[in-house]
């Protein structure tokens, strides 16, 4: 009798107030290969998403998954309202004023210079003396970071910037048709690149590496201030124990 006693009253506490149940988590990825790639079901795979989706899965945290734009990922990870949290992103103190970082997911290869071949033809030994020649049309992402060492090498350059908020594929492209020069890419991607692309496009492209390229950064699952540190710790165990 006490026992059908307790659980009335559980019962009834429940539809008088909401049962305790797990946040879902909001995760946004844009479509990059390899590091991301869209699945039928609407989450990613790839060298970043596969370890993230295996994360929260491990973790126990239900997920809602985005496939959207980075900046549009940035204004949800801006949100300090919101359990938003975007895949693959690189560590930078100003990020850390406004969003949480698990340990790393991954860890990227070596950086890269895809360029034309007309840049490449002209010879240049380092990153150092490419990015002194203010001729050089470097396309970037905007709102990017390419991790802290390639940060500092990019400051004091006298080479042009070209800020797009198009696809990784569309800067490809402006690359291949001399539109601009070059594009900082990784090893992973660079590959890639070249394996996959049309033959139109890589015909004119050229994967460059100089001396004093900085080695590839790692890369986290980054989240607004208001995901709870126990989900992050959870996430961590889980990135831990893969």
């Amino acid at each position: 009798m006490t026992c059908l006693r307790s659980a009335t009253m559980i019962a009834v506490s429940c539809l008088i107030l909401p049962c305790a149940a797990e946040d879902t988590i909001n995760v946004a990825y844009s479509e990059r290969p390899p590091y991301m790639v869209a699945m039928p079901g609407g989450m990613p795979s790839g060298l970043t998403g596969t370890p993230t989706v295996n994360a929260f899965k491990a973790a126990g945290i239900p997920v809602n998954w985005q496939n959207l734009p980075t900046n549009r990922q940035l204004l949800m990870i801006h949100d300090a309202s919101a359990l938003n949290c975007a895949v693959g992103w690189f560590w930078t103190a100003e990020r850390e004023g406004f969003a949480k970082f698990t340990k790393p997911i991954y860890r990227d290869k070596d950086w890269m210079v895809l360029a034309n071949a007309a840049l490449a033809a002209r010879g240049d030994t380092s990153l150092h003396q490419l990015l002194q020649r203010p001729e050089t049309r470097i396309i970037v992402k905007d709102n990017y970071s390419y991790g802290t060492e390639l940060d500092k090498l990019l400051a004091p350059r006298k080479a042009t910037l070209a800020i797009s908020t198009a696809s990784a594929g569309k800067m490809v492209q402006s690359i291949s048709k001399g539109v601009v020069d070059m594009m900082f890419i990784s090893e992973d991607e660079g590959r890639y690149v070249m394996a996959h692309h049309p033959a139109s496009e890589t015909g004119n492209l050229r994967l460059l590496h100089f001396k004093d390229m900085p080695h590839g950064p790692e890369r986290h699952i980054m989240c607004s201030k208001s995901v709870p540190d126990d989900v992050i710790n959870r996430l961590n165990k889980a990135i831990a124990a893969k």
